[in-house]
């Protein structure tokens, strides 16, 4: 319950409510990761420009689910997870079917951001490497690196014996590179960044790095998008409106290799944008904001409807500003992917995916690329571990106390939340090291963030038209946009479950 004490009349105008954003705007912020930077260039590197649409929509039909999760928070006081679980349908050991999927996805989410993980740790062993080994490792490395993208452009000219002679020395390079052991470099920064990460998160000194972060993702987003935009400069690689046109246009690839780039999408429009994971989590951070404080507890008086309503109005700025800001650095992350990597025929994975993703990045920077990239990798996915690790942390706690596993009070909260967020990194430092597959590793995660959304869709309904304040009922549009969210969802969540299910067998 929040006390009375901290209850504030909604701004009346525009101005006054921009001075009260915060929630969306800092998700919006540190959004910019696995998502954007692996998951949609790799879909654009496989499809081209044609699912542009479906990436779109994947970022597009999130807000209004958004908007109603932080809504039932506020009307009720309850946390999100609270309020999912009571959502009707099966239960097991006394907690509801959406809690037991939310289990499911944060499990896969830990083994994400071990993908994340060695990541990170391929970027610094890139352009910091340890061992002398490592050292001329990643000079053969680099050098196969530049001859691919050499050859594939030289290739798309039209070249063929250029071509034939750029592969035969790529031979001769990639011959050398199988003569030598793999490095401990990449292992050794996986180890580093995986402990220094627990202990900052351990004795709280996280926020001073999570604006550095914050402030490196911004500057190379504005980067990407200037890499975007100089590409437009050059007829070799600029984009034309044909080949837009025909991502907005409702379509589905070819198959590549018997595989088609769909699965990676549907995959992708789970954690593209608002992920399922940070649709749960909005709510957390617009308590923090204090919204649910301004409105104070839920009474049957005029005063409280009028608070709330006007609150929500709040909340939703905040979120369509959100929507606007990640949807158009997922578009820029997706056309810089078709652009480059879709007509290259290159697609990042394994322990290439640092250095195939950078190939993005080779037509505007030209050998200042690598550098360029390496720094804005670590950056972005760095600020996406850290985050993470401290709010599904405090997820996971709320997850614990509800099953009745951990004491309900505030000190105890606090407490465990810091532990977990210690657990977080560690637990993702041994799978990075395990599995070796950061690509994977974060589709992984996608899949079942897409199939949880689902889930959600069903939620958002049931909040909407069962658990609902009558005084806070929305326009009729409103409702229209809500179901066509949520349809969404559902289709999106069916969709790849049958498509996962389907690969199988």
């Amino acid at each position: 319950m929040e006390k009375a004490s901290s209850v504030s009349e909604p701004p009346q105008t525009l101005w006054q409510s921009l001075a009260h954003l915060g929630p969306g705007i800092v998700l919006a912020s540190s959004i910019v990761g696995s998502g954007e930077l692996i998951a949609t260039t790799i879909v654009g590197a496989e499809a081209g420009f044609v699912l542009l649409w479906l990436i779109i929509l994947g970022c597009a039909i999130k807000v209004a689910a958004q908007i109603e999760i932080g809504r039932t928070t506020l009307t009720w006081g309850r946390t999100p997870l609270d309020a999912f679980n009571r959502v009707p349908g099966p239960r097991f050991l006394g907690m509801g079917w959406i809690y037991w999927g939310w289990v499911f996805m944060t499990a896969l989410i830990v083994v994400q951001q071990g993908g994340i993980l060695a990541g990170v740790a391929q970027s610094l062993s890139g352009g910091l490497p340890v061992t002398s080994a490592g050292r001329e490792w990643n000079r053969l490395h680099d050098e196969a690196a530049d001859m691919r993208v050499a050859e594939a452009a030289v290739r798309r000219r039209g070249d063929a014996a250029e071509a034939d002679a750029i592969h035969a020395r790529l031979g001769d390079v990639t011959g050398a590179m199988n003569t030598l052991p793999s490095p401990p470099d990449e292992t050794i920064w996986a180890v580093v960044v995986g402990v220094v990460t627990a202990v900052l998160l351990g004795v709280g000194r996280y926020r001073l790095i999570e604006r550095v972060s914050i402030l490196l993702v911004g500057t190379f987003t504005l980067v990407t998008l200037l890499s975007l935009v100089m590409l437009q400069c050059d007829p070799a690689w600029a984009i034309s409106s044909g080949e837009i046109m025909s991502g907005l246009i409702p379509s589905l690839p070819p198959a590549v290799g018997g595989r088609s780039p769909l699965v990676t999408a549907l995959a992708t429009v789970g954690i593209i944008g608002v992920g399922a994971s940070e649709l749960m989590i909005y709510p957390y951070w617009c308590l923090e904001k204090g919204y649910g404080q301004a409105v104070g507890p839920r009474d049957d008086s005029p005063a409280w409807a009028a608070r709330a309503r006007g609150w929500l109005k709040v909340m939703q700025l905040d979120a369509w500003g959100s929507m606007i800001v990640y949807t158009t650095v997922t578009i820029c992350f997706y056309l810089l992917g078709a652009a480059t990597l879709g007509r290259l025929g290159l697609r990042p994975g394994g322990g290439e995916m640092v250095r195939t993703l950078g190939a993005m990045y080779a037509p505007v920077f030209g050998d200042w690329a690598r550098g360029v990239f390496l720094i804005g990798a670590f950056a972005v996915l760095y600020s996406t571990l850290f985050v993470a690790a401290a709010g599904n942390a405090r997820m996971v706690v709320d997850g614990l106390i509800l099953s009745g596993r951990l004491p309900a009070d505030e000190a105890s909260r606090a407490i465990w939340s810091k532990r977990l967020s210690v657990v977080w990194p560690l637990a993702a430092l041994i799978l990075a090291l395990i599995i070796r597959e950061p690509v994977g590793m974060v589709l992984a995660s996608g899949i079942a963030q897409a199939i949880m959304l689902a889930a959600l869709g069903v939620a958002v309904l049931f909040f909407r038209h069962r658990d609902f304040d009558v005084r806070l009922t929305p326009s009729r549009g409103w409702d229209l946009l809500l179901w066509f969210s949520s349809a969404g969802f559902i289709l999106i969540g069916i969709w790849t479950l049958l498509q996962k299910v389907a690969s199988l067998l």
